[in-house]
């Protein structure tokens, strides 16, 4: 089936995310698009390969909008239904395999930020490959400049960056077309407000909200001074006028909520029986570093779990007031946020804090492909590349069942989960692409101090 060039997906029910509906129907598709879509009482085309999707239901490919992709377990986004992820901070030159892999590779594709901008002293450390520390807007600017010339979607700044390198950072992007995102979960200068006067576009996390409505708070700071606050139970006034104030300014939200909710709920985190999860154990993908974490459990509980329905009823609000949106992971961050699994939950918690099934799916399908402007996924529509997902059973009656997979079919090309598995790297082959990567980073960085 893998092979086949035109074929026939028959008799399934199609979930419309754009009409918001469903029908019983088929999908012909023809090299890496969709070609025509047939409505139950059409005339289907003869000769053609077919897949029988009977008593089946066929959803757009699944977008995760905020994760941290690498090579070694970008197989498991594509077999959880995930073909296509948006990367905030990394580097492009890191996952070049994955930005100029093929439409119908078994790994999802990619709309990547490079490494991010953050302020004195980092809070990962100096200046490296995956940030860039500066207090200097100007450096800023030509940080943005490098990143533009290297073919990046959008740009990232994080939580120490000052509200000068911010303004300089999203000046400076605009002369591009290109956005900026923000993580402002740790900052103790700008809130969310204050970013989003400075034309911050992206709140990732939806930080910098409490914030904004508790000036000099951190999660680091002490906490006791914090105590007055009821996290349980948040201010639903004070919330529905700051997100009102946040709508002017049309910034889109991508709330994570699966992050905090595995820490939260650690030590019995949500963790489904199915080949995915077995194989990152299997592997020992990621598993040896979340094992590791375990002993910080107690102050990632404490400095980020607080405010998880403080988050969640942000999110909610911003949602009904019109803004956008969308569904993301943070995977790796944190605990136990499996690649590609970790979607499936956050699309749960989506519908725990009150959107519909369907409000729940466009989250991760047409609202997150339009949100970051891409016109041919996202939906099942004739001429867009053909992203899909069959599942065994109805996500509108239950969004627990989008994990619930069948097949997946990425640009055109059906494959199986057991498939796509087959295609996670080894530890050497890791090992040699990152060698080679710092190489060529250190030479790449030689040639721009030696232009400056």
């Amino acid at each position: 089936m893998a092979e086949a060039k035109q074929y026939l997906i028959k008799n399934g029910t199609i979930i419309d995310v754009e009409k918001g509906e469903s029908f019983l129907g088929s999908i012909e598709i023809e090299g890496t698009k969709i070609k025509r879509m047939y409505k139950v009482d059409e005339r289907l085309p003869e000769n053609l390969q077919i897949i029988d999707a009977n008593g089946m239901y066929i959803i757009p490919g699944l977008i995760d909008m905020h994760c941290h992709i690498q090579s070694r377990f970008a197989p498991h986004f594509l077999a959880s239904g995930v073909t296509t992820v948006r990367n905030p901070a990394s580097n492009v030159m890191l996952i070049e395999d994955l930005l100029n892999a093929p439409l119908d590779a078994p790994t999802p594709r990619v709309f990547s930020a490079d490494r991010m901008i953050d302020g004195e002293p980092g809070l990962w450390g100096p200046t490296s490959f995956g940030n860039f520390v500066t207090e200097d807007p100007e450096e800023a600017r030509q940080e943005v400049r490098r990143q533009a010339e290297a073919g990046v979607h959008f740009i990232k700044t994080y939580g120490l960056a000052n509200r000068e390198v911010i303004q300089a950072t999203v000046e400076e992007a605009h002369k591009f077309d290109l956005e900026v995102a923000c993580d402002l979960i740790h900052s103790q200068k700008v809130s969310a407000l204050e970013a989003a006067r400075l034309g911050v576009t992206w709140f990732e996390h939806a930080s910098g909200f409490v914030q904004s409505l508790y000036p000099g708070w951190y999660p680091t700071a002490d906490q006791a001074e914090w105590s007055h606050i009821d996290w349980e139970n948040p201010d639903e006034k004070m919330i529905r006028e700051l997100c009102k104030q946040m709508l002017q300014y049309e910034v889109k939200l991508c709330p994570t909520l699966v992050c905090n909710d595995q820490s939260k709920r650690y030590p019995h985190i949500w963790s489904p029986e199915n080949l995915v999860i077995r194989s990152l154990e299997e592997h020992a993908i990621l598993m040896s570093h979340w094992k590791s974490m375990e002993q910080h459990v107690h102050s990632i509980k404490q400095q980020f779990c607080n405010q998880h329905a403080f988050t969640k009823l942000v999110t909610k609000t911003y949602f009904d007031l019109g803004g956008t949106v969308v569904a993301g992971t943070d995977t790796p961050a944190l605990l136990y946020t499996f690649p590609g699994m970790a979607l499936h939950r956050e699309l749960e918690l989506f519908r725990e804090i009150g959107l519909t099934e369907m409000e729940t799916l466009q989250a991760a399908t047409i609202r997150a492909a339009q949100s970051i402007y891409l016109e041919n996924i996202g939906a099942i529509k004739e001429g867009y590349i053909a992203d899909l997902v069959i599942l065994n059973e109805n996500p509108l009656e239950a969004i627990e069942h989008t994990k619930n997979i069948h097949r997946i079919v990425k640009g055109g090309r059906v494959y199986s989960q057991e498939e796509v598995l087959t295609y996670i790297q080894s530890n050497e082959e890791s090992e040699v692409r990152m060698v080679e990567f710092q190489s060529r980073w250190e030479e790449e960085m030689s040639k721009v101090e030696v232009g400056d």
